[in-house]
């Protein structure tokens, strides 16, 4: 699956480019040393030589600062942002003035969402060369992404001026001339980019926007329709047709460019928003709503610029058409509880549907009015499970998801394994699993608790056979670190980057077991029963599982699954 060009890239230039050489005995190491400071050597096996070269600890000054760069690059390509920091941050030590590094430590920062760190370092790496022209187009993408366009614009002007064969800088600069309604200015951005590499998708994808907002529609649809036609599950293409035909008023012809979108890619953002929209306009408002939620919720703090305006869109709109919570409410409490075990491309788990019943037995003995009990779901199954659960979570006050089964983060993201998941590549999780987003945005439709518990930190059961790629990060083990929003609690079975056991001997898991145990005990407030949970687990396992606690419900009340006397 195709996704769209960033508007940062983290290349290295010329400034990464060794200066100074190193004497050596060793042939494989003086080869080595010459693939690591080739710049124009394939990426593979440059990254490999500069990994041998520093795991030999061959290397100091600004060789090793040019094979850390090499190796950070490589990191980022993987979506693996915190050892990419790391690891850039040695490379400056060696050498402070390879601006190259600098620039890619700010993309890395970027892309974790500090854009406050990002800008430091793309401002130092400016400083230090000023007509260095890339951080000039990355600090413009945060600008733009900010909505602030005139500055964005300037940068991009001197992106282009110190870049000119840097083809994201006249992409980018494109895309702003084009919100700011400069449409010549922008299509005279994309013919500069053709000269540069005709072929590029993103010249062709984002000058459908810009057609389209001149109301030229047949050019619009000739730049979108091409690639389409090349690669029929490009979905930032069909997103732009999308959106260009609703800019053309012709709604059916959106929503099934949409509907084409979330078939390939059900928890695409954008199709989700844009698909509210017309809902919206159609007077469908619990669809519209059903899909708002969709797009509204992220557990990362970075989206790209089309993903971030598409996502802020369906939050205002989502606040827009939700009730008020009614007055003297009467805690309605609903929940989803799911067991997926019954696997078809990989083993399956005995556990998960007899914990799913354990959970679901308990709830409804608490006198939850709503219990959804489910098992073995496939991916077209499980997103309409959820859409039906957030319907319900609608007039509740209370909404409760546990989901037992493979789960797991790659690329940064985490994920529920439907029972037909066919995961070949690590970049195949985005359309065959669900992500957890789209689970809280099923419970984020409650009035007051909204919590997810995963007991499905297991292992990657696709890992040995998973084709991994240069662009998504697999972690082989359990979910990752999330920063769910205000009012949400999601609690894991284990902490992230850590793997949660199952039962021994036809025995329920530790944490369900804890917590059908727990949770029946009166006058227990829920962070509290969590903290127990955990203690309790952690014993269980003699210490090799610690269930984790991310974010709370609201502070002003406490919440009680069992209130007592």
């Amino acid at each position: 699956m195709l996704r769209a060009v960033p508007l940062t890239l983290a290349v290295l230039l010329a400034v990464l480019a060794a200066c100074t050489s190193i004497a050596t005995a060793d042939p494989q190491a003086g080869d080595d040393l010459a693939t690591c400071r080739d710049r124009q050597a394939d990426a593979q096996a440059r990254a490999t030589a500069c990994d041998n070269l520093l795991n030999a600890d061959r290397l100091t000054g600004k060789d090793k600062s040019v094979a850390l760069g090499v190796r950070g690059n490589t990191l980022i390509n993987k979506r693996d942002y915190d050892r990419a920091i790391e690891v850039l941050t040695s490379a400056i030590a060696a050498d402070p003035d390879n601006v190259g590094v600098l620039n890619l430590r700010g993309v890395a920062y970027e892309r974790k969402g500090q854009d406050d760190l990002a800008m430091a370092d793309y401002n130092l790496a400016i400083q230090k060369r000023t007509n260095y022209g890339v951080p000039y187009s990355n600090r413009g993408t945060i600008q733009l992404r900010r909505g602030a366009l005139q500055s964005a614009l300037d940068d991009l002007n001197l992106a282009v001026k110190y870049a000119p064969k840097f083809l994201l800088g006249w992409t980018n600069r494109a895309r702003v001339r084009t919100l700011m309604k400069d449409f010549n200015g922008a299509i005279a951005d994309f013919a500069e980019a053709e000269k540069i590499d005709p072929a590029a998708p993103q010249i062709a994808g984002n000058r459908c926007i810009t057609y389209g907002m001149m109301g030229k529609y047949d050019r619009a649809f000739a730049d979108c329709d091409g690639l389409i036609q090349k690669q029929p599950k490009n979905t930032f293409a069909l997103n732009n047709r999308g959106d260009v035909n609703m800019m053309k008023g012709d709604l059916d012809a959106a929503l099934k460019d949409y509907n084409a979108v979330i078939q390939i890619n059900p928890n695409n953002v954008r199709a989700h928003s844009g698909r509210g929209q017309i809902y919206e306009r159609r007077h469908d408002l619990a669809q519209a709503r059903a899909d708002y939620r969709s797009a509204a919720y992220s557990l990362t703090r970075f989206d790209e610029l089309d993903v971030a305006r598409a996502r802020a869109k369906a939050q205002e709109r989502l606040a827009a058409l939700t009730p008020q919570v009614p007055a003297g409410s009467n805690a309605r409490r609903v929940a989803l509880v799911i067991g997926n075990g019954a696997y078809k491309n990989v083993h399956a788990l005995p556990n998960p549907p007899r914990d799913s019943k354990l959970i679901a037995g308990v709830l409804r003995d608490l006198g939850f009015q709503t219990v959804m009990s489910v098992s073995d779901l496939t991916r077209d199954k499980f997103f309409q499970t959820l859409q039906a659960f957030a319907d319900e979570a609608e007039k509740a006050d209370w909404a409760v998801v546990y989901y037992a089964g493979h789960g797991f983060e790659i690329g940064g993201v985490n994920y529920l394994v439907p029972v037909d998941a066919k995961l070949t590549a690590d970049k195949d999780a985005e359309t065959e699993a669900v992500a957890l987003e789209q689970v809280i945005a099923a419970v984020g439709a409650a009035h007051k608790v909204r919590l997810v518990m995963l007991d499905a930190c297991r292992d990657n059961p696709f890992a040995p056979t998973m084709q991994r790629t240069l662009s998504l990060k697999l972690v082989d083990k359990g979910f990752s670190n999330i920063e769910p929003g205000a009012g949400f609690m999601v609690v894991y079975a284990a902490k992230h980057g850590e793997t949660a056991m199952d039962g021994d001997g036809g025995a329920d898991s530790p944490f369900a077991t804890a917590l059908a145990r727990e949770i029946k005990v009166p006058r227990v407030e829920i962070r509290k029963l969590f903290d127990i949970v955990r203690d309790d687990v952690w014993s269980a396992t003699r210490h090799e599982q610690q269930p984790f606690t991310y974010g709370s419900p609201t502070g002003r009340e406490d919440f009680y699954f069992v209130a007592g006397k």
